[in-house]
């Protein structure tokens, strides 16, 4: 029963706070047309930055009480938050250089 509650806290987290993420970058890409084709990389970046913080602090704090539940590495991190970041950027590159 906590698998599953837990469960449905992950897909509450990810749909309501990644819509939420989504809609907010959603209006930059709006901004230029040529970025609006490639707006899905912002997408992809909102979870991406969920998953990061999913793992590093919301786990804990859930109804799965389980072993496996570690923090990921700093290096992981910077990792994931920099490819975040790059995927933010990435609608105005391709926008600008293939228009």
């Amino acid at each position: 029963m906590r698998t599953l509650l837990e469960l449905l806290r992950i897909l509450f987290i990810f749909v309501i706070l990644g819509g939420l993420g989504w809609v907010l970058i959603e209006n930059i890409y709006t901004i230029n047309e040529a970025t609006e084709g490639y707006s899905w990389f912002g997408a992809l970046a909102v979870f991406v930055l969920l998953f990061v913080v999913y793992r590093n602090k919301l786990q804990f704090f859930g109804w799965d009480e389980g072993e496996g539940r570690k923090k990921l590495s700093r290096n992981v991190s910077v990792t994931l938050l920099f490819t975040s970041i790059m995927l933010i950027i990435t609608p105005f590159i391709l926008g600008s250089l293939l228009s």
